[in-house]
Parts: structure tokens; sequence; C-alpha cells
């Protein structure tokens, strides 16, 4: 899975930065808030669709792209969960989209690459690497507190307000997650993943 990752690591360096952009575009929109804006609010929805397709599009190309030893099964998951939350954002923009959709799509998303990171945060270890393997294993950790965080805010067991909480949320897991790629990219390229110290 590495070598797949490894020959792929410039497609997560680009996944990472669409992530970073879909997190300022939902801050920017928290602090719009909607109301008088709403036609902004629309725009700024569909750019976030678009941001998101072209984000799953590279993820799962990430994920199968180059591969001799097999594809990436939890990357090609959270490629298609974002590009599905995409395909959402930009075709329904005129509808109303629940809490509960993109809650469960951020919840796949948020398993996939946590799971993802686990298991390579367990391969490094077994390599000697320790500080890939903590690296990542704490990344894999967030990434699933992550997940029953989105869980919990798709059911209502948290409650958001008129202060967009959910856009706050949203942007956060989206800048982690763009953290976490371009460190794992960078990683990869740096050969730091790969071969241990």
């Amino acid at each position: 899975m590495i070598q797949t990752l490894t020959r792929n690591w410039w497609l997560l360096a680009l996944c990472g930065l669409l992530d970073a952009i879909i997190s300022l575009v939902y801050l920017v929109m928290r602090q719009m808030g909607g109301g008088p804006v709403l036609h902004s609010w629309n725009v700024a929805v569909v750019f976030l669709g678009k941001v998101a397709m072209a984000g799953g599009a590279c993820t799962v190309a990430a994920g199968i792209l180059r591969s001799r030893t097999g594809k990436c099964w939890p990357l090609v998951l959270n490629g298609l969960a974002l590009g599905a939350l995409g395909l959402i954002q930009y075709g329904f923009v005129r509808f109303r989209i629940s809490l509960l959709t993109v809650s469960l799509l951020i919840v796949l998303m948020a398993m996939s690459i946590g799971i993802l990171e686990l298991a390579l945060a367990r391969n490094l270890r077994r390599r000697r690497h320790v500080a890939g393997g903590w690296y990542l294993g704490s990344a894999g950790a967030v990434s699933v507190g992550f997940a029953l965080a989105f869980l919990a805010l798709g059911f209502e067991w948290i409650k958001t307000d008129a202060t967009h909480v959910d856009l706050l949320w949203l942007s956060s897991y989206f800048g982690f997650s763009a953290i976490c790629t371009v460190g794992l990219a960078l990683g990869l390229r740096g050969q730091i993943f790969r071969n241990p110290a």
C-alpha cells in the first residue's frame, strides 16, 4: 500500500491542497451567515461542490493509479464519499441538503482515512519507523474522533444553533484532513515513511 501511495504522492499533496480550500470556504461561509447574502451562499456551495468533486477524483486516482501490488481501497472509498459530497453540493444547490446526509458522508470519509492511517502506522511501527508510526497513528485516532463527532452532529446528539457551528466543524475536519494529507504526501516524497532511520 505504501508503494502505491509513494508513486502517487503528488496526487495526495493536491488532495491536501483542495481540502485546505474547502476548509477556508466553509470558514468564510460561517462568517457570511446566510440571510441577505443568500446568492453569495449558493455561489459558495456550488464552488465547494466543484472543489470537492475534483478532490474526490484526485483521491480515487491516488488510490488506484500506478498500483502494482493492489489498490488502496480505504483511500478510494474516501474519494468516492468526497466526490458524492461534491456532487450533492454542486447538483442540488437549490434544494435543502440535510445535515445528516453531509454528516454521514463525512463519517465515511473520516473512518476510511482513519483506517488507512492506522494501518499505515502499524506497518511503519513494524518496520521500526517510530516517528512515522506515531504521526499516522495519532492522525488515525483523530480521524476516527471526527467520524464520531459527525455521527453525533448528524443525528443531532450535538445541537447546532444559528451561528452555524456545523460549518465550523466542517472547516475543522477539512483543515485537519489537509494537514494530514499534505504531511503524508511530503513524508512519502521525502522517503521519510518509506525508509526507516
